[in-house]
């Protein structure tokens, strides 16, 4: 049975300073944290680097398995499209110095021309490839139209890039009502990393938002049956604990960490 790697997506225990993240995430036994591009740039604006935060990450061997995320890469021809790829290279050039092996891609709320975007997704891998870092595509359950695995799909089949990559998410799974069955269409190597975390049966599924997620095991998604999938295909990547939730937030991060790699491991070990 091949074995999964662990990381934290630092969103779980946003409040905390970045530099101290990544210390908590190498203390409580994981293997690899996700930053965030907002807590990057915090620390720039607080006096410190980006090769900084490169150094303790390294000091504490861990791997960035992606920073999070990239946005207007997806906008019509203008101003705006400038804005947005001049924002994501800038995003990704800092991605490259973390030592992250992928940027995530985030979908745009609103409806969307496929066939643009998936010219717009391929743009954006030329330019990251360029760089030194893979962006890889997002779906989320509660954006308008790029809301499952297939939408994400359609957008990187249609690009005809090679290195397209997807970011699984279980709860964008529950909440788009796309399901996890198409997980089984994709080969392990595309994809980026697989966000883990559960939801509650109340609000109704197309009412939660991010702040509705709960600890793996805590909800009623059917995590076993997407693990299950992630095994079926060869997956043996990064699986990472994402969630956003204030009650969380005002907790010990190290305690909120430790108990989300143990809810994590207590199922995906047992699949």
């Amino acid at each position: 049975m091949a074995q999964f790697k662990y990381s934290l997506n630092s969103s779980t225990i946003k409040p905390t300073p970045i530099l101290e993240k990544i210390r908590i995430a190498a203390e409580a036994g994981y293997e690899g944290i996700e930053l965030w591009h907002a807590d990057i740039d915090l620390h720039l604006e607080s006096g410190g680097t980006v090769e900084e935060i490169r150094k303790v990450v390294d000091d504490h061997q861990l791997v960035v398995p992606t920073t999070v995320m990239l946005k207007g890469w997806c906008e019509p021809d203008g101003p705006a499209d400038v804005q947005g790829m001049d924002e994501c290279r800038r995003k990704m050039e800092h991605a490259v110095i973390v030592g992250a092996r992928h940027a995530v891609a985030g979908p745009p709320h609103h409806g969307v021309d496929f066939e643009l975007a998936a010219q717009r997704y391929g743009r954006l891998l030329d330019l990251g490839l360029e760089l030194g870092v893979r962006p890889a595509m997002e779906y989320l359950g509660f954006a308008q139209e790029v809301n499952s695995i297939a939408d994400a799909l359609r957008i990187m089949e249609g690009s005809g890039h090679p290195e397209a990559t997807i970011v699984l998410d279980p709860f964008h799974d529950f909440r788009g009502g796309g399901g996890h069955d198409d997980v089984a269409k994709l080969k392990p190597e595309q994809i980026a990393v697989c966000h883990f975390d559960d939801a509650p049966a109340s609000p109704p599924a197309n009412e939660q938002r991010d702040p509705d997620r709960v600890m793996p095991g805590d909800g009623v998604i059917e995590l076993d049956k997407f693990v299950g999938l992630l095994r079926q295909i060869g997956y043996s990547g990064f699986i990472s604990l994402e969630l956003f939730r204030e009650d969380l937030w005002k907790q010990d991060p190290l305690k909120v960490a430790k108990q989300g790699l143990k809810a994590m491991q207590a199922i995906c070990e047992n699949v």
